[in-house]
């Protein structure tokens, strides 16, 4: 990719970034401001914002390249990430906001009259915020360094001081009106080029049959190997080789691999010629999380489809950087609204991604062998039109990325600014708010060094586990049952909650490697969430004398119409 366009239009989205949230600062004036935006966030202005910052990296690189890699099964990840809405929609949307809560440890104590399940709530509130933080700091790390070969850290770093700045300067109200900007930015960054590219695919005359059949170079492909991997060859494979094959160096040696298991050097150069297939890394030697997570979904297809699936549909409703967008809205009613439109805003954008993945498979697969299958969107681009053409593409696409990166970590860390804010700093003015701004990152940035190599979607995937864990079975029971106690909550949440950070943990160790253990793991919405709502609704049973006093007024006014609460009230 041509960095002399690229690396200005990236430049151009942070200092627009920075325009937008200025322009928020100079009509934020209170802490209501700081926190919700004062409650009077309309419905389309919310969903655009919401929809800015719930489609991350994630959404613009990883789903592409979790398709380049292993096809139409990934879809699951747009339909889930959709979903999660319409579930949202139906349970918690407007009943949180009539809660009249800031954050979900608020909702948490005002449920349940509770300062243990209160700063529990919290604690996962900033786990979850987190774990969602590293692939936002990785995403933004590739995309600098597929640009312009700078070191990965760099990308983070820059989106790191652009969010704390945004959101520390004017909080909600701010980057209310950033992202709402950056979701029209993401779209247009993916819908002009892939037009382009679906064109110059149908003009190079590509058969579609080729989406279907093992992933072959299109041309003459020389892959620098990265990082030592191995080679699993179902037939012989005549590739030219500059490094070390099996433990015998060579220099720019055309060699035939017999078909086997075969050990690639790191270091090591290989130039396929054109209609190679693309060999396949054996996914048991390699020992990455990226290749762990890939082969359990072989092993185990249908296991860790339906843990996906439970992750995303259940996942959505505890993601702190979402929850707290509907307490900007102001009321129920518009509460509703808003989820209705972020279902067709996301619902729009997630066309887009799978055509990415499948001019991937076409285009780059060699990033199978590299390992850099998130770097599809960046890449395609240059490969299918070229030119001018495609460097133009190419840097609006790059913008749209960075502008991924910016928006979810703005509302994540405005999320976890919050409940530190809230419940750690010993004051809860602004600028203590703005010292947890700076704490909500500085972790994730420092923990985005040593974690690596998961592709961005997928580690995204693990943060949702740990969300439908703990938060969807206290949101849904606290709103819907009113037989909740508070050590039932507390009990729910450190088992359904607790257990699936540990797995998380686990995985991102990269223990254990392979086999069923390794998928119950790597998967663990499947029994982490009816353990959650397992374990509540048997210790609140058993705690009976614990339900709060005010419960059925509490119910009452999370379910009754502001208008309706009035009159009753009159």
């Amino acid at each position: 990719m041509n960095s002399s366009y690229a690396v200005p239009a990236v430049a151009l989205v942070v200092v627009a970034t920075v325009l937008v949230g200025a322009f928020g600062l100079r009509i934020s004036r209170t802490t209501s401001d700081f926190y919700v935006a004062s409650r009077t966030v309309g419905p389309r202005l919310n969903a655009a914002a919401i929809s800015g910052e719930y489609l991350s990296a994630a959404s613009f690189l990883g789903i592409a390249g979790l398709v380049l890699v292993q096809g139409p099964d990934m879809l699951w990840y747009p339909v889930g990430y959709t979903a999660g809405y319409l579930v949202l929609l139906l349970f918690v949307a407007a009943p949180l906001r009539r809660s009249g809560a800031y954050t979900l440890p608020d909702f948490a104590e005002a449920r349940l009259a509770s300062r243990t399940v209160r700063r529990l709530a919290g604690a996962f509130v900033v786990g979850v915020g987190w774990l969602y933080l590293l692939p936002q700091l990785r995403g933004a790390g590739l995309t600098l360094t597929v640009l312009t070969g700078a070191p990965d850290a760099l990308g983070g770093l820059i989106v790191a001081v652009v969010v704390v700045a945004t959101v520390a300067a004017g909080g909600m109200r701010s980057i209310t009106f950033v992202q709402a900007f950056q979701y029209w930015l993401k779209l247009t960054a993916l819908f002009v080029p892939a037009l382009f590219l679906v064109l110059a695919w149908q003009n190079a005359g590509a058969p579609t049959h080729a989406f279907d059949e093992p992933a072959t170079f299109r041309d003459r492909r020389v892959v620098d190997v990265q990082d030592t991997l191995s080679l699993k060859l179902d037939r012989p494979l005549t590739v030219t080789v500059t490094g070390t094959v099996d433990g015998s160096p060579r220099r720019d040696t055309r060699v035939t691999l017999p078909e086997g298991t075969h050990r690639i050097t790191a270091g090591t150069r290989l130039t396929f010629a054109r209609g190679t297939r693309v060999p396949a890394t054996d996914r048991g030697t390699n020992g990455g999380m990226s290749t762990s997570l890939a082969e359990s979904r072989e092993e185990r297809p249908l296991y860790a489809t339906y843990g996906l699936i439970l992750a995303t549909f259940l996942g959505t409703m505890g993601l702190p950087h979402v929850v707290v967008r509907f307490y900007t809205s102001p009321h129920g009613v518009a509460a509703r609204r808003t989820t209705v439109a972020v279902l067709a805003l996301i619902g729009l954008f997630y066309l887009l991604p799978p055509v990415y993945g499948a001019l991937g498979r076409l285009y780059t697969p060699e990033l199978t062998l590299t390992g850099e299958t998130d770097a599809a969107v960046l890449l395609l681009p240059d490969r299918v039109v070229g030119g001018l053409g495609g460097d133009l593409l190419g840097a609006l696409v790059a913008g749209g990325a960075f502008a991924a990166f910016l928006s979810t970590a703005s509302g994540l860390t405005m999320a976890v600014a919050g409940v530190l804010t809230q419940d750690v700093l010993p004051s809860r003015g602004v600028r203590h708010f703005r010292l947890g701004t700076v704490l909500a990152m500085a972790v994730p940035l420092a923990a985005s060094v040593p974690v690596g190599g998961l592709p961005v979607a997928d580690a995204v995937g693990l943060a949702f586990a740990v969300s439908a864990s703990s938060f969807c079975p206290l949101l849904v029971l606290g709103i819907w049952w009113r037989r909740l106690t508070p050590p039932g909550a507390a009990a729910g949440m450190l088992a359904g909650g607790g257990s699936a950070f540990c797995a998380v943990a686990a995985t991102m160790a990269r223990l254990p490697g392979t086999g069923s253990l390794h998928a119950l793991l790597a998967w663990p919405a499947l029994w982490s969430v009816p353990l959650g709502f397992l374990t509540m609704i048997l210790v609140s049973l058993a705690t009976p004398g614990r339900v709060p006093p005010q419960t059925g007024a509490i119910l009452a006014r999370f379910h009754l119409p502001e208008e309706l609460r009035a009159e009753v009230k009159a």
